[in-house]
């Protein structure tokens, strides 16, 4: 399974990118993605949303189950990934590039929000499924 390793990830599945121009993509992890099954709807959050970091922004329906969507880090949603709203099917063939659920203006810095980066988040999750 694939983590990419410029990414940064936390204990409920997210992703986040690094900070450019105070912006980041925010996206579900290959894990999340595959324990989920087939994606059948992504709820996604308003623009303007600002929340903090833990908290509940957007929901992912699969045939399994409904899942929320947790910010990792505090910030204001500026911008969403409309095609996964008609195309939730984006989201399992590529949740990474295409497959990003929303950008973040990220409040705090990413080095204290306690994220994994891609090796201790695959540890992670190689120890969820043992």
């Amino acid at each position: 399974m694939d983590f990419p390793s410029d990414l940064k990830y936390t204990k409920d599945h997210e992703w986040i990118s690094k900070v450019t121009n105070g912006i980041a993509l925010v996206g579900i992890s290959a894990y999340a993605v595959e324990h989920l099954g087939d994606i059948v709807n992504v709820e996604l959050p308003d623009v303007g949303l600002t929340k903090t970091k833990g908290e509940s922004v957007s929901t992912i329906e699969s045939t399994k189950t409904v899942s929320d969507v947790y910010l990792p880090i505090d910030g204001k949603i500026v911008e969403i990934n409309k095609e996964l709203t008609k195309d939730p099917e984006i989201l399992q063939n590529d949740p990474y590039k295409k497959g990003w659920l929303f950008k973040l203006e990220v409040k705090g810095s990413l080095d204290s929000a306690g994220l994994y980066d891609a090796t201790a988040y695959k540890k992670y999750v190689l120890e969820l499924d043992h």
